[in-house]
């Protein structure tokens, strides 16, 4: 009985030494970074395009 009661003690954790540290921070950040390249792309290729909308009325 005693080794479960060790290995429940053994797994639990304390909330105050999980940190996501420098390693979680850099992938944030890198996420952060991609993100806004990707939308500096895709607004200058909404800003290329050309469209000519066409009027409703039938074409005779």
């Amino acid at each position: 009985m005693s080794t479960s009661v060790n290995l429940a003690a053994t797994l639990a954790l304390d909330e105050s030494k999980v940190t996501p540290g420098l390693l979680g921070f850099v992938v944030f950040a890198v996420l952060g970074v991609a993100t806004w390249f990707l939308l500096k792309s895709m607004n200058s290729r909404f800003k290329k395009i050309d469209f000519a909308e066409e009027g409703d009325s039938p074409k005779e």
